[in-house]
C-alpha cells in the first residue's frame, strides 16, 4: 500500500509488481544470475520462494488500491494462472525478457486482445521478431518493446541505451520504451538519456526503503527519485521546443537588428551608377539584405545618398527604368 502511495504522489503513470510462484518458475536447481554481494541468496528456488506469498486475493486488494490512488495496476505474470487471475485487474500485459522465447505462454497472453509490454533483455534481434510473430499471428499487434539489459544491476556502459535508435529503426511499426536495471545513483543520467532517445515507456523498480534486503530494492529510485526524473524530463521538454527549425517571436528583434544591410561605404550622388566599391555590408538588417547586392550593382542612384547611410529600394533604379 505504501509504495503503490509514494508511487502515485510521485507521478507515476503505472506501478507493476511481479506474480509468480517459486515452484512454477523454476526448477530447484537454477542458479543465480544477480550479483551475489547484494543478494547472496545462490538458488532462484530459494530466492523466489522467499517473496511468493501473494497470490490471486492478494493482488485484488493492490489492484483495488492502485485505483483509489489514481494509479495504473499491472503486474508480470510468470505461469498460465496468474495471467489469467490477473486479466480483469490490468489495462496491459508486461512480459518479462526471460519469457520472450516462451513461445506457447506469449501465445496464451496475446489471445486475451490486450496490449503487451514485451521486455527484449538478453534477445537477438530475430528472437524478438519471433515473438512479435507469435503474438500477432493470434491478432494482437498492440505491441510495446522495451530495450533492457538484463544485467542485475546494470553499469552505465552496458546500458548500451543507443539500441532505443536501433529498435525504432527495426521495429519501426512498434512504440519503443526502456527497462532500466542501473544502479539508482544514476536515474538522472540514465532516463532522460533514453528518453531523449525515443523511450515512450519507462520502466524502473521502485521501492520505498532502499536498505530493504532483496535483489531489486538497492538498485530500485525511491518517491524522490521520481520527482526529481520527471521534472529533469518536463524540463528537457521544455528545451527542446519546437521540432520544426523556424525563429520565435522572441528572436524578431535580433533577426531585425543584429542582421546586415546594403550600407553606403562613401556618399553616393544623384544619377551615379552604384558600383560595388560604394557598398559595405553592415547591421541593421533593416535595408536591403546582403543577398541582393548584384541587383543594386550597376543601378543608378535617385538620390543623394551618403556615407554610412542604409541603402533603401526607393534610392536607385535599374538601367532603362524611369
Amino acid at each position: 500500500r505504501l509504495m503503490i502511495k509514494q508511487a502515485a504522489e510521485a507521478g507515476a503513470d503505472a506501478i507493476k509488481f511481479q506474480t509468480y510462484k517459486a515452484e512454477l518458475i523454476t526448477s530447484k536447481h537454477s542458479p543465480a544470475y544477480w550479483d551475489r554481494n547484494k543478494e547472496p541468496t545462490s538458488s532462484q528456488y530459494e530466492l523466489f520462494k522467499k517473496y511468493d506469498k501473494f497470490w490471486k486475493k492478494e493482488y485484488e486488494e493492490l489492484a483495488k488500491i492502485a485505483e483509489e490512488e489514481g494509479i495504473i495496476f499491472l503486474s508480470t505474470p510468470f505461469d498460465y494462472e496468474s495471467a489469467d487471475f490477473l486479466e480483469p485487474l490490468m489495462p496491459a500485459y508486461k512480459v518479462a525478457s526471460a519469457d520472450i522465447t516462451n513461445l506457447p505462454f506469449l501465445r496464451h497472453i496475446a489471445r486475451k486482445g490486450k496490449p503487451i509490454l514485451l521486455s527484449t533483455g538478453a534477445s537477438t534481434v530475430s528472437e524478438i521478431w519471433k515473438a512479435i510473430e507469435t503474438i500477432t499471428e493470434e491478432g494482437n499487434d498492440q505491441i510495446v518493446l522495451l530495450h533492457c539489459s538484463l544485467i542485475y544491476p546494470t553499469s552505465l556502459e552496458k546500458a548500451n541505451l543507443g539500441m532505443i535508435k536501433d529498435m525504432y529503426n527495426k521495429f519501426p511499426e512498434y512504440i519503443i520504451g526502456y527497462s532500466d536495471h542501473t544502479l539508482s545513483e544514476h536515474v538522472l543520467d540514465v532516463l532522460p538519456v533514453a528518453w531523449l532517445l525515443g523511450a515512450k515507456v519507462i520502466e524502473k523498480h521502485f521501492t520505498f526503503d532502499k536498505t530493504l534486503p532483496g535483489n531489486d530494492h538497492y538498485h530500485a529510485m525511491d518517491k524522490e527519485d521520481l520527482k526529481k526524473l520527471r521534472a529533469k524530463i518536463s524540463y528537457l521538454r521544455e528545451m527542446i521546443g519546437s521540432l520544426k527549425k523556424g525563429y520565435t517571436d522572441e528572436e524578431l528583434c535580433a533577426r531585425k537588428f543584429a542582421r546586415r544591410s546594403l550600407v553606403a561605404r562613401r556618399d553616393i550622388k544623384k544619377d551615379q551608377i552604384i558600383t560595388e566599391e560604394d557598398i559595405i555590408i553592415k547591421r541593421p538588417g533593416t535595408g536591403i539584405p546582403p543577398y541582393l547586392i548584384d541587383f543594386v550593382i550597376g543601378s543608378i542612384a535617385t538620390r543623394d545618398i551618403f556615407e554610412d547611410e542604409i541603402i533603401g529600394f526607393g534610392d536607385f533604379r535599374r538601367p532603362g527604368q524611369e
